[in-house]
C-alpha cells in the first residue's frame, strides 16, 4: 500500500510482472494488437533481473491503495544520425479508471529520470495516430512528434 493513499511509481519487483503482464494485454487489446505470449512474466523476468539485467527497465504505478495501475517501459537505444544513445520508451498505459489524474506523467517522470541516471539526453517513443488522447498527453508534456511507420520483418 502507499502512504496515504496517494498514487506512487516505483521500479517494477519480480512480484509485480504477472501484473505487468495482465497490463500488457490490456494495453495490447486497446492497440487491436496481437496478444503477448503466455509466458510473458517469465520473458520479463529475464529482461528485468536475469543474465540480461539491466537491458530493460520498468516501472509500475500503484493507486492509492496499492493496485498496480499502470506501467511504463523503457531500454537504451543508439541513433546513428545522431551519434548518440536514447532511452527508448517501448510501453507506456494506464487503464482507464486512472487516466487524468497527473499518474501518467508520474510514469514519464520515472522514465526521465531513468535517462538522466544512465546520462542520456532524450527519450523516444511512438504512439498510433488514431491514438488522439496520448497525442494530446505527449503534445502537453512539450514532446514532438516525427511521422514514420513501424516496420516488423520475422527472422526465420
Amino acid at each position: 500500500m502507499t502512504a496515504a493513499g496517494i498514487p506512487r511509481v516505483r521500479h517494477a519487483r519480480p512480484a509485480d510482472l504477472p501484473y505487468v503482464a495482465l497490463l500488457a494485454a490490456e494495453h495490447a487489446a486497446y492497440e487491436n494488437a496481437a496478444q503477448p505470449p503466455a509466458d510473458l512474466p517469465r520473458r520479463l523476468e529475464a529482461l528485468l533481473f536475469g543474465s540480461a539485467a539491466g537491458r530493460l527497465r520498468c516501472f509500475v504505478a500503484e493507486s492509492g491503495d496499492g493496485e498496480i495501475i499502470g506501467y511504463a517501459s523503457c531500454a537504451p537505444e543508439v541513433s546513428t544520425w545522431d551519434g548518440a544513445e536514447y532511452l527508448h520508451m517501448d510501453c507506456l498505459f494506464l487503464r482507464e479508471s486512472h487516466r487524468g489524474l497527473a499518474i501518467g506523467r508520474m510514469l514519464v517522470d520515472a522514465v526521465l529520470d531513468e535517462a538522466r541516471a544512465l546520462g542520456l539526453d532524450q527519450v523516444q517513443w511512438q504512439t498510433p495516430p488514431w491514438n488522439k488522447d496520448a497525442i494530446r498527453f505527449y503534445d502537453r508534456l512539450g514532446a514532438q512528434a516525427k511521422e514514420k511507420r513501424r516496420y516488423f520483418l520475422p527472422v526465420r
